[in-house]
């Protein structure tokens, strides 16, 4: 049973063909297959969310299955049913699962334990599903003449702000997958967790990545420059030293320019303009963040389909 709870769990062999369906979706929505015909896939969700909900239920229907949201709270995991008992049920009723929490063993155990796909929305650990639309974000500029994922080899992005955010693991992880650089600069103590760090080491990538508390020196030479909000879903007692300690990390038009003159400005919304970054970098030419939020629906299509194939008719 494949799933898609990491970057990794797609082979470098298969990224051509995922990307290229997304493309393919894309070019021609509301006139492709729809490989979920005939299937429910229920989204459950730990964590409020615009983006990764609205994509994903929207993708389901247009690829012809029925989604079913299910806020953990109005299940029985919200009255401490097991993990492993929640998968072996739904693995009866519904063909997938899309599930946003906080906690990256949920997941795992979900997968592990139940009989149908399973896709990561966002744990605290990884957002993969973020990463590869905005790999094919950048994909789409830069390989015009067809070769998508080779066009992403050798360019480099800069992460500012918290290193150790779910986003920035993510990078660093699918970074290594499609060939490219990643330099991350924040203030000292926001580096990865030692959970993250063994995940490296298992996937055969420990040093694919520099970590610097320099923002201009992460942002030379580089491709694209990224960030994220400073303070994520439950750690919201911690807002105010975080806006202290992060505030050298802001990007504003003055690290835009430390990067080439052709770099692309980032971020996986929502966004605190003012905090993370300056209201003139958000509306400025270089960003590209609502092309990353609409190719959310895209590239997830092209997720929900590959997985859809396994079970067969």
């Amino acid at each position: 049973m494949k799933h898609f709870l990491k970057e990794t769990d797609f082979q470098p062999s298969e990224l051509d063909t995922l990307f290229g369906l997304a493309r393919e979706f894309k070019s021609n929505r509301g006139h492709h297959a729809t490989p979920l015909a005939g299937q429910t896939w229920a989204m459950i969700f730990s964590k409020s969310s615009t983006r990764t909900r609205v994509s994903f239920e929207v993708g389901i229907h247009e690829l012809g299955g029925n989604p079913m949201f299910l806020n953990r709270n109005d299940i029985q995991l919200g009255r401490g049913e097991t993990i492993a008992d929640t998968a072996r049920v739904l693995s009866r009723f519904v063909h997938g699962l899309v599930v946003r929490t906080f906690d990256h063993a949920e997941v795992q155990q979900l997968a592990d334990m139940g009989a149908i796909p399973v896709i990561n929305a966002l744990t605290d650990l990884l957002h993969p599903c973020q990463i590869f639309s905005d790999a094919f974000t950048l994909a789409e500029r830069w390989g015009r003449g067809g070769d998508l994922v080779g066009s992403l080899r050798g360019r480099k992005i800069a992460f500012i702000g918290d290193r150790g955010c779910n986003v920035a693991n993510s990078w660093i992880l699918g970074a290594n997958l499609l060939g490219m650089k990643i330099s991350l600069a924040g203030p000292p103590g926001f580096d990865a967790a030692p959970e993250f760090d063994q995940l490296l080491v298992r996937e055969g990538f420990s040093g694919g990545y520099e970590f610097t508390t320099d923002a201009a020196e992460a942002v030379r030479n580089a491709d694209v420059v990224y960030t994220d909000v400073w303070v994520s879903m439950g750690k919201e007692e911690e807002t105010a030293e975080r806006i202290r300690v992060m505030s050298p990390f802001q990007v504003t038009p003055a690290l835009m320019a430390a990067a080439k003159p052709d770099a692309l400005f980032m971020h996986c919304l929502p966004a605190h303009a003012g905090q993370e970054v300056t209201q003139e970098v958000l509306d400025g030419p270089r960003s590209i963040i609502f092309d990353q939020a609409e190719n959310r629906l895209h590239m997830q299509k092209a997720i929900l389909a590959t997985l859809a194939q396994q079970r067969g008719p």
